[in-house]
Protein backbone atom coordinates (compact mmCIF):
# COMPACT_ATOMS: atom_id res chain seq x y z
CA UNK A 1 0.00 0.00 0.00
CA UNK A 2 1.35 3.63 -1.06
CA UNK A 3 1.13 6.26 1.76
CA UNK A 4 -0.71 8.91 1.81
CA UNK A 5 0.33 12.46 2.18
CA UNK A 6 -0.94 16.32 0.86
CA UNK A 7 0.91 18.65 -1.26
CA UNK A 8 0.69 22.57 -0.77
CA UNK A 9 2.24 25.43 -2.60
CA UNK A 10 4.93 27.24 -1.00
CA UNK A 11 4.61 29.46 1.78
CA UNK A 12 3.63 32.33 -0.44
CA UNK A 13 0.82 31.25 -2.25
CA UNK A 14 -0.76 29.68 1.29
CA UNK A 15 -3.44 32.30 1.02
CA UNK A 16 -4.22 32.44 -2.15
CA UNK A 17 -4.97 28.36 -2.42
CA UNK A 18 -7.15 29.11 0.63
CA UNK A 19 -9.03 31.61 -0.62
CA UNK A 20 -9.68 30.11 -4.31
CA UNK A 21 -10.30 26.83 -2.41
CA UNK A 22 -13.23 28.46 -0.78
CA UNK A 23 -14.83 29.36 -4.11
CA UNK A 24 -14.10 26.01 -5.56
CA UNK A 25 -11.84 24.97 -8.18
CA UNK A 26 -12.18 22.79 -11.56
CA UNK A 27 -11.05 20.25 -12.75
CA UNK A 28 -10.68 21.22 -16.39
CA UNK A 29 -9.17 18.54 -18.37
CA UNK A 30 -6.81 15.45 -18.37
CA UNK A 31 -3.98 14.45 -20.23
CA UNK A 32 -1.52 11.45 -20.33
CA UNK A 33 2.16 10.62 -21.97
CA UNK A 34 3.58 7.55 -21.58
CA UNK A 35 6.38 5.14 -22.36
CA UNK A 36 7.00 1.46 -21.55
CA UNK A 37 7.74 1.52 -18.09
CA UNK A 38 6.61 5.42 -17.07
CA UNK A 39 3.13 7.56 -17.34
CA UNK A 40 2.22 10.76 -16.40
CA UNK A 41 -1.32 12.23 -16.17
CA UNK A 42 -2.13 15.86 -16.29
CA UNK A 43 -4.82 17.23 -14.49
CA UNK A 44 -5.31 21.06 -15.47
CA UNK A 45 -6.85 22.84 -12.89
CA UNK A 46 -9.04 26.37 -12.92
CA UNK A 47 -6.51 27.40 -9.56
CA UNK A 48 -4.36 25.75 -7.33
CA UNK A 49 -5.79 23.12 -5.05
CA UNK A 50 -4.63 20.62 -2.04
CA UNK A 51 -4.85 17.01 -3.81
CA UNK A 52 -4.64 13.87 -1.43
CA UNK A 53 -3.20 10.81 -3.16
CA UNK A 54 -3.62 6.72 -2.32
CA UNK A 55 -3.74 3.07 -3.46
CA UNK A 56 -6.33 0.77 -3.34
CA UNK A 57 -5.88 -3.12 -4.36
CA UNK A 58 -8.20 -5.76 -5.58
CA UNK A 59 -7.91 -4.28 -8.36
CA UNK A 60 -5.29 -2.10 -8.13
CA UNK A 61 -6.20 1.26 -8.39
CA UNK A 62 -4.48 5.01 -7.90
CA UNK A 63 -6.99 7.56 -6.47
CA UNK A 64 -6.37 11.35 -6.22
CA UNK A 65 -8.97 13.64 -3.87
CA UNK A 66 -9.04 17.07 -4.55
CA UNK A 67 -10.95 19.04 -1.51
CA UNK A 68 -13.59 21.39 -2.41
CA UNK A 69 -12.76 21.12 -6.07
CA UNK A 70 -15.49 20.69 -8.80
CA UNK A 71 -15.06 19.06 -12.44
CA UNK A 72 -15.65 20.61 -15.47
CA UNK A 73 -19.71 20.18 -16.99
CA UNK A 74 -17.50 19.85 -20.65
CA UNK A 75 -14.95 17.88 -18.89
CA UNK A 76 -13.05 16.38 -22.50
CA UNK A 77 -13.01 12.40 -22.89
CA UNK A 78 -11.00 10.78 -20.23
CA UNK A 79 -8.01 9.06 -22.13
CA UNK A 80 -6.04 6.10 -21.46
CA UNK A 81 -2.41 4.55 -22.17
CA UNK A 82 0.69 2.96 -20.79
CA UNK A 83 0.17 2.34 -16.90
CA UNK A 84 -3.15 3.41 -17.12
CA UNK A 85 -6.15 1.52 -18.29
CA UNK A 86 -9.49 3.34 -17.37
CA UNK A 87 -10.02 7.51 -16.03
CA UNK A 88 -12.91 7.77 -13.81
CA UNK A 89 -14.14 10.86 -11.75
CA UNK A 90 -16.71 11.44 -9.23
CA UNK A 91 -18.17 14.33 -7.15
CA UNK A 92 -18.29 13.24 -2.99
CA UNK A 93 -20.98 15.07 -0.95
CA UNK A 94 -18.19 16.69 0.78
CA UNK A 95 -17.34 19.26 -2.14
CA UNK A 96 -14.43 16.42 -2.70
CA UNK A 97 -13.70 15.72 -6.11
CA UNK A 98 -12.13 12.25 -7.27
CA UNK A 99 -10.19 10.94 -9.94
CA UNK A 100 -9.67 7.39 -9.97
CA UNK A 101 -7.02 5.57 -12.22
CA UNK A 102 -7.01 2.10 -13.07
CA UNK A 103 -3.45 0.49 -13.16
CA UNK A 104 -1.99 -2.12 -14.69
CA UNK A 105 -0.17 -3.71 -11.51
CA UNK A 106 1.60 -2.62 -9.02
CA UNK A 107 3.17 1.05 -9.07
CA UNK A 108 5.01 3.73 -7.98
CA UNK A 109 3.60 7.13 -7.68
CA UNK A 110 4.85 10.73 -7.35
CA UNK A 111 2.98 13.91 -7.53
CA UNK A 112 3.07 17.67 -7.28
CA UNK A 113 1.06 20.51 -8.78
CA UNK A 114 2.89 23.20 -10.95
CA UNK A 115 2.42 26.46 -10.98
CA UNK A 116 1.15 28.60 -14.63
CA UNK A 117 3.99 28.69 -17.07
CA UNK A 118 2.51 30.99 -19.59
CA UNK A 119 1.44 28.55 -21.87
CA UNK A 120 -0.65 26.22 -19.30
CA UNK A 121 -2.39 27.21 -16.09
CA UNK A 122 -2.30 25.66 -12.76
CA UNK A 123 -1.78 21.41 -13.54
CA UNK A 124 -1.88 18.38 -10.82
CA UNK A 125 1.04 16.23 -12.34
CA UNK A 126 1.03 12.03 -11.31
CA UNK A 127 4.07 10.52 -12.15
CA UNK A 128 3.35 6.09 -12.33
CA UNK A 129 6.58 4.19 -12.42
CA UNK A 130 6.36 0.21 -12.94
CA UNK A 131 10.19 -0.08 -12.10
CA UNK A 132 11.47 -1.37 -8.64
CA UNK A 133 14.00 -0.85 -6.73
CA UNK A 134 16.94 -1.73 -8.17
CA UNK A 135 15.69 -2.96 -11.42
CA UNK A 136 17.26 -2.18 -14.78
CA UNK A 137 15.18 0.22 -16.71
CA UNK A 138 13.05 -1.33 -19.20
CA UNK A 139 14.40 -1.30 -23.05
CA UNK A 140 12.51 -1.23 -26.24
CA UNK A 141 12.59 -4.86 -27.88
CA UNK A 142 15.70 -5.22 -30.29
CA UNK A 143 13.88 -7.46 -32.44
CA UNK A 144 10.58 -9.50 -32.56
CA UNK A 145 11.61 -12.87 -31.66
CA UNK A 146 9.10 -14.78 -29.46
CA UNK A 147 11.88 -16.89 -27.19
CA UNK A 148 12.69 -13.05 -26.25
CA UNK A 149 15.64 -11.03 -26.81
CA UNK A 150 19.34 -11.12 -26.16
CA UNK A 151 20.95 -8.45 -23.16
CA UNK A 152 23.38 -6.16 -25.19
CA UNK A 153 26.29 -5.24 -22.46
CA UNK A 154 28.38 -2.74 -23.46
CA UNK A 155 32.35 -3.16 -22.60
CA UNK A 156 34.41 -0.03 -22.96
CA UNK A 157 37.88 -0.96 -22.75
CA UNK A 158 39.30 2.80 -21.38
CA UNK A 159 41.52 5.30 -22.79
CA UNK A 160 42.86 3.59 -26.53
CA UNK A 161 44.61 5.21 -29.90
CA UNK A 162 46.71 8.29 -28.58
CA UNK A 163 45.61 8.20 -25.25
CA UNK A 164 47.68 5.31 -23.38
CA UNK A 165 46.41 6.28 -19.91
CA UNK A 166 48.57 4.85 -17.16
CA UNK A 167 52.11 3.30 -17.12
CA UNK A 168 53.71 0.81 -14.76
CA UNK A 169 57.38 0.76 -14.54
CA UNK A 170 58.01 -2.16 -16.04
CA UNK A 171 56.20 -0.91 -19.09
CA UNK A 172 52.25 -2.15 -18.88
CA UNK A 173 50.34 0.19 -20.74
CA UNK A 174 46.94 1.05 -19.41
CA UNK A 175 44.78 0.89 -22.68
CA UNK A 176 46.92 -2.44 -23.67
CA UNK A 177 46.20 -4.23 -20.02
CA UNK A 178 42.19 -3.27 -20.52
CA UNK A 179 42.08 -4.32 -23.58
CA UNK A 180 42.86 -8.12 -23.08
CA UNK A 181 40.17 -7.88 -19.98
CA UNK A 182 37.53 -6.17 -22.45
CA UNK A 183 38.08 -8.69 -24.87
CA UNK A 184 38.36 -11.69 -22.48
CA UNK A 185 35.14 -9.99 -20.88
CA UNK A 186 33.66 -10.49 -24.13
CA UNK A 187 33.99 -14.27 -24.51
CA UNK A 188 32.65 -14.67 -20.81
CA UNK A 189 29.51 -12.94 -21.67
CA UNK A 190 29.34 -14.20 -25.18
CA UNK A 191 29.07 -17.58 -23.98
CA UNK A 192 26.35 -17.15 -21.54
CA UNK A 193 22.82 -17.78 -23.32
CA UNK A 194 20.99 -14.63 -22.88
CA UNK A 195 23.51 -11.72 -23.47
CA UNK A 196 25.53 -9.96 -26.21
CA UNK A 197 28.33 -8.61 -26.07
CA UNK A 198 29.59 -5.00 -27.60
CA UNK A 199 33.13 -4.00 -27.14
CA UNK A 200 33.11 -0.46 -28.03
CA UNK A 201 36.60 -0.12 -29.22
CA UNK A 202 38.19 -3.51 -30.47
CA UNK A 203 41.53 -2.26 -31.65
CA UNK A 204 43.87 0.56 -30.29
CA UNK A 205 41.59 3.50 -31.43
CA UNK A 206 40.77 6.73 -29.76
CA UNK A 207 36.99 7.15 -29.09
CA UNK A 208 36.07 9.94 -27.17
CA UNK A 209 34.27 9.70 -23.71
CA UNK A 210 30.81 10.66 -25.36
CA UNK A 211 31.50 8.77 -28.51
CA UNK A 212 31.77 6.08 -26.18
CA UNK A 213 28.54 6.46 -24.46
CA UNK A 214 26.52 7.14 -27.77
CA UNK A 215 28.09 4.27 -29.10
CA UNK A 216 26.11 2.04 -26.15
CA UNK A 217 22.69 4.22 -26.64
CA UNK A 218 22.81 3.48 -30.02
CA UNK A 219 23.36 -0.43 -29.60
CA UNK A 220 19.90 -0.12 -27.32
CA UNK A 221 22.58 -1.71 -24.71
CA UNK A 222 21.09 -2.86 -21.39
CA UNK A 223 24.56 -2.45 -19.24
CA UNK A 224 27.74 -0.65 -19.60
CA UNK A 225 30.88 -1.39 -18.04
CA UNK A 226 34.33 0.52 -18.12
CA UNK A 227 37.50 -1.07 -17.58
CA UNK A 228 40.76 0.88 -16.50
CA UNK A 229 43.72 0.27 -14.27
CA UNK A 230 44.79 3.12 -12.12
CA UNK A 231 47.88 5.24 -10.82
CA UNK A 232 49.37 6.91 -7.82
CA UNK A 233 52.22 8.97 -7.13
CA UNK A 234 52.91 6.36 -3.82
CA UNK A 235 53.71 2.87 -5.55
CA UNK A 236 52.03 1.15 -2.14
CA UNK A 237 48.27 1.86 -3.14
CA UNK A 238 46.56 -1.05 -4.55
CA UNK A 239 43.21 -2.62 -4.91
CA UNK A 240 40.62 -2.88 -7.22
CA UNK A 241 37.58 0.10 -7.17
CA UNK A 242 34.25 0.23 -8.79
CA UNK A 243 32.50 3.14 -9.53
CA UNK A 244 28.89 4.29 -10.31
CA UNK A 245 27.45 8.07 -11.14
CA UNK A 246 27.38 10.57 -8.54
CA UNK A 247 24.36 12.64 -8.12
CA UNK A 248 26.04 15.69 -8.80
CA UNK A 249 26.76 14.26 -12.16
CA UNK A 250 24.13 13.18 -12.52
CA UNK A 251 21.93 16.19 -12.12
CA UNK A 252 24.60 18.38 -14.38
CA UNK A 253 24.13 15.53 -17.26
CA UNK A 254 20.24 16.25 -16.66
CA UNK A 255 20.61 19.83 -17.03
CA UNK A 256 22.80 19.59 -20.17
CA UNK A 257 20.05 16.96 -21.76
CA UNK A 258 16.89 19.62 -21.27
CA UNK A 259 19.18 22.35 -22.52
CA UNK A 260 19.98 20.45 -25.65
CA UNK A 261 16.11 19.60 -26.34
CA UNK A 262 14.81 22.70 -27.76
CA UNK A 263 17.42 22.46 -30.76
CA UNK A 264 17.34 18.77 -31.24
CA UNK A 265 16.16 15.07 -30.02
CA UNK A 266 17.21 13.57 -27.25
CA UNK A 267 16.17 10.19 -26.90
CA UNK A 268 15.63 8.47 -23.37
CA UNK A 269 14.75 4.92 -23.02
CA UNK A 270 12.64 4.82 -26.34
CA UNK A 271 11.51 8.63 -25.51
CA UNK A 272 12.08 11.89 -26.97
CA UNK A 273 12.53 14.50 -24.96
CA UNK A 274 11.79 17.07 -27.74
CA UNK A 275 8.90 16.00 -28.36
CA UNK A 276 7.86 16.53 -24.73
CA UNK A 277 6.15 19.31 -23.38
CA UNK A 278 8.32 21.84 -21.39
CA UNK A 279 7.32 20.40 -17.76
CA UNK A 280 7.09 16.63 -19.08
CA UNK A 281 10.49 16.29 -20.35
CA UNK A 282 12.16 17.34 -16.80
CA UNK A 283 10.39 14.47 -15.12
CA UNK A 284 10.75 11.50 -17.85
CA UNK A 285 14.93 12.04 -17.57
CA UNK A 286 14.61 12.31 -13.52
CA UNK A 287 12.29 9.58 -13.51
CA UNK A 288 14.57 6.92 -16.30
CA UNK A 289 18.04 8.32 -14.68
CA UNK A 290 17.12 7.28 -10.97
CA UNK A 291 15.95 3.64 -12.00
CA UNK A 292 19.72 3.78 -13.93
CA UNK A 293 21.20 4.85 -10.54
CA UNK A 294 19.91 2.50 -8.80
CA UNK A 295 20.06 -0.75 -11.20
CA UNK A 296 23.88 0.77 -11.23
CA UNK A 297 24.37 0.51 -7.65
CA UNK A 298 22.35 -3.25 -7.52
CA UNK A 299 25.14 -4.28 -10.45
CA UNK A 300 28.36 -2.28 -8.71
CA UNK A 301 27.56 -4.39 -5.66
CA UNK A 302 27.18 -8.08 -7.73
CA UNK A 303 30.43 -6.83 -9.32
CA UNK A 304 32.28 -6.05 -5.89
CA UNK A 305 31.42 -9.49 -4.29
CA UNK A 306 32.91 -11.41 -7.25
CA UNK A 307 35.96 -9.37 -7.39
CA UNK A 308 36.77 -9.78 -4.00
CA UNK A 309 37.13 -13.42 -4.42
CA UNK A 310 40.09 -12.41 -7.16
CA UNK A 311 41.55 -9.66 -6.17
CA UNK A 312 42.38 -7.26 -3.51
CA UNK A 313 39.75 -4.55 -2.95
CA UNK A 314 40.74 -1.04 -2.35
CA UNK A 315 36.99 -0.33 -1.45
CA UNK A 316 34.92 -2.70 -0.62
CA UNK A 317 31.77 -0.42 -1.19
CA UNK A 318 30.46 0.87 -4.11
CA UNK A 319 32.03 4.73 -4.85
CA UNK A 320 30.54 7.42 -6.71
CA UNK A 321 32.19 9.81 -9.04
CA UNK A 322 31.22 12.06 -12.30
CA UNK A 323 32.79 10.27 -14.95
CA UNK A 324 31.36 11.35 -18.23
CA UNK A 325 31.25 7.55 -19.82
CA UNK A 326 28.75 7.17 -16.74
CA UNK A 327 26.09 9.46 -18.00
CA UNK A 328 24.01 7.64 -20.35
CA UNK A 329 20.92 8.12 -18.48
CA UNK A 330 18.97 4.66 -19.48
CA UNK A 331 21.54 2.34 -19.13
CA UNK A 332 22.83 1.36 -15.68
CA UNK A 333 27.00 1.89 -15.77
CA UNK A 334 29.84 1.17 -13.67
CA UNK A 335 33.39 2.21 -14.33
CA UNK A 336 35.89 -0.35 -12.42
CA UNK A 337 39.81 0.40 -11.71
CA UNK A 338 40.67 -3.32 -11.66
CA UNK A 339 43.91 -2.03 -10.19
CA UNK A 340 47.09 0.19 -9.43
CA UNK A 341 49.98 -0.39 -12.45
CA UNK A 342 52.17 1.96 -10.09
CA UNK A 343 51.97 -0.77 -7.19
CA UNK A 344 54.66 -3.70 -8.88
CA UNK A 345 52.76 -6.55 -7.72
CA UNK A 346 49.59 -5.26 -9.42
CA UNK A 347 51.63 -4.49 -12.81
CA UNK A 348 52.70 -7.92 -12.66
CA UNK A 349 49.53 -9.25 -12.33
CA UNK A 350 47.70 -7.66 -14.66
CA UNK A 351 50.28 -8.17 -16.97
CA UNK A 352 49.31 -11.79 -16.90
CA UNK A 353 47.15 -14.14 -18.92
CA UNK A 354 45.67 -15.68 -16.10
CA UNK A 355 44.96 -12.91 -13.68
CA UNK A 356 43.47 -11.34 -17.14
CA UNK A 357 41.28 -14.29 -17.28
CA UNK A 358 40.41 -14.21 -13.81
CA UNK A 359 39.29 -10.21 -13.68
CA UNK A 360 37.30 -11.15 -16.51
CA UNK A 361 34.78 -14.06 -15.13
CA UNK A 362 34.73 -11.93 -11.95
CA UNK A 363 33.46 -9.42 -13.87
CA UNK A 364 31.44 -11.79 -15.90
CA UNK A 365 29.77 -13.43 -12.73
CA UNK A 366 28.86 -10.59 -11.47
CA UNK A 367 26.86 -8.62 -14.36
CA UNK A 368 25.06 -11.96 -14.93
CA UNK A 369 24.36 -12.81 -11.16
CA UNK A 370 22.34 -8.76 -11.48
CA UNK A 371 20.98 -10.08 -14.50
CA UNK A 372 19.77 -13.27 -13.11
CA UNK A 373 17.81 -11.43 -10.31
CA UNK A 374 16.78 -8.84 -12.75
CA UNK A 375 15.83 -10.06 -15.85
CA UNK A 376 14.40 -7.14 -18.11
CA UNK A 377 11.04 -7.98 -19.39
CA UNK A 378 11.05 -9.06 -22.99
CA UNK A 379 14.50 -10.61 -22.73
CA UNK A 380 15.47 -14.27 -23.11
CA UNK A 381 16.76 -14.46 -19.86
CA UNK A 382 12.84 -13.14 -18.55
CA UNK A 383 10.61 -15.45 -20.70
CA UNK A 384 13.06 -18.60 -20.72
CA UNK A 385 13.99 -18.82 -16.71
CA UNK A 386 15.77 -22.19 -17.57
CA UNK A 387 18.77 -20.22 -19.52
CA UNK A 388 19.84 -18.50 -15.94
CA UNK A 389 23.15 -19.72 -14.46
CA UNK A 390 23.12 -21.11 -11.00
CA UNK A 391 25.58 -19.72 -8.59
CA UNK A 392 29.08 -20.80 -9.43
CA UNK A 393 30.49 -23.47 -6.94
CA UNK A 394 33.94 -22.95 -5.09
CA UNK A 395 36.00 -25.12 -3.43
CA UNK A 396 38.63 -23.73 -1.36
CA UNK A 397 41.67 -26.06 -1.39
CA UNK A 398 42.89 -27.40 1.94
CA UNK A 399 46.04 -29.36 3.16
CA UNK A 400 46.66 -32.48 1.59
CA UNK A 401 44.38 -32.00 -1.98
CA UNK A 402 45.83 -32.58 -5.42
CA UNK A 403 44.30 -30.96 -8.49
CA UNK A 404 42.73 -34.47 -9.25
CA UNK A 405 41.40 -35.33 -6.11
CA UNK A 406 38.79 -31.97 -6.45
CA UNK A 407 38.27 -32.76 -9.92
CA UNK A 408 37.17 -36.16 -9.41
CA UNK A 409 35.12 -35.10 -6.18
CA UNK A 410 32.95 -32.84 -8.50
CA UNK A 411 33.57 -35.34 -11.53
CA UNK A 412 35.27 -32.52 -13.85
CA UNK A 413 38.17 -32.74 -15.97
CA UNK A 414 41.55 -31.46 -14.36
CA UNK A 415 41.67 -30.02 -17.57
CA UNK A 416 38.41 -27.54 -17.25
CA UNK A 417 39.47 -26.89 -13.81
CA UNK A 418 42.77 -25.22 -14.98
CA UNK A 419 41.31 -23.62 -18.06
CA UNK A 420 38.31 -22.49 -15.98
CA UNK A 421 40.52 -21.02 -13.04
CA UNK A 422 43.31 -20.05 -15.74
CA UNK A 423 46.26 -21.72 -13.78
CA UNK A 424 49.54 -21.74 -15.37
CA UNK A 425 50.03 -25.86 -14.25
CA UNK A 426 48.23 -28.34 -12.40
CA UNK A 427 49.74 -27.12 -8.99
CA UNK A 428 47.79 -25.50 -6.12
CA UNK A 429 47.91 -24.13 -2.68
CA UNK A 430 46.48 -23.94 0.14
CA UNK A 431 43.80 -21.80 0.53
CA UNK A 432 43.05 -21.25 -2.93
CA UNK A 433 39.80 -21.03 -3.83
CA UNK A 434 38.87 -22.75 -7.34
CA UNK A 435 35.68 -21.53 -9.52
CA UNK A 436 34.41 -25.35 -10.13
CA UNK A 437 33.20 -25.71 -13.99
CA UNK A 438 29.10 -26.36 -14.33
CA UNK A 439 28.14 -29.48 -15.75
Amino acid sequence: MLNVWFRRLSLPAVALTVANAAAGEVIERVRISADDSRTRVVIDLSGPAEHRLFALENPQRIVVDLPQTGIASNLPALPSRGLVERIRTGQRPDSTSRVVLDVAGSVKTQSFLLPPDGRSGYRLVVDLSSQLPGRAPIRAPHNADPRGRDLVIAIDAGHGGKDPGASGRRGAIEKEVVMQIARRLARELDAQPGFRPLLIRDTDTFVSLRDRTQRARTAAADFFISIHADAFSDSRARGATVYVLSEKGASDEAGRRLARRENEADLIGGVSLADQESDIAPVILDITQTASLSASLSAAEKIISQLGTVTQLRKRNVQQAGFVVLKAPDIPSVLIETAYLSNPTEEAALSSSAHQGKLARALGAGIVNYFFENPPPGTRLAMNPDLRPREPMRHAVERGETLSQIAERYRVTIDSLISFNALDSDRIRIGQVLTIPRG
